[in-house]
């Protein structure tokens, strides 16, 4: 259950680094670097999620299915 609440939160999170992205890149100055810097904790953040999601399924919390589930 607890990875699955970390999956959640490092989602949430991911969105908030894009949503804070479009934003420094809308309203900052020219070659101001906070852009650059929120999408990069955004990609950071999307390969700590990848790594949760495949522990995971190894360790046997998330299961995971097709689009059509055997019956």
């Amino acid at each position: 259950m607890l990875i699955k609440l970390l999956i959640i939160l490092a989602f949430l999170a991911i969105v908030y680094s894009l949503a804070s992205g479009l934003y420094f890149l809308l309203n900052d100055k020219p070659g101001a670097s906070r852009t650059a810097r929120a999408l990069s904790w955004r990609i950071g953040l999307s390969i700590m999620l990848f790594v949760l999601i495949m522990l995971g399924i190894a360790s046997g919390v998330i299961q995971p299915h097709g689009l059509l589930p055997v019956r």
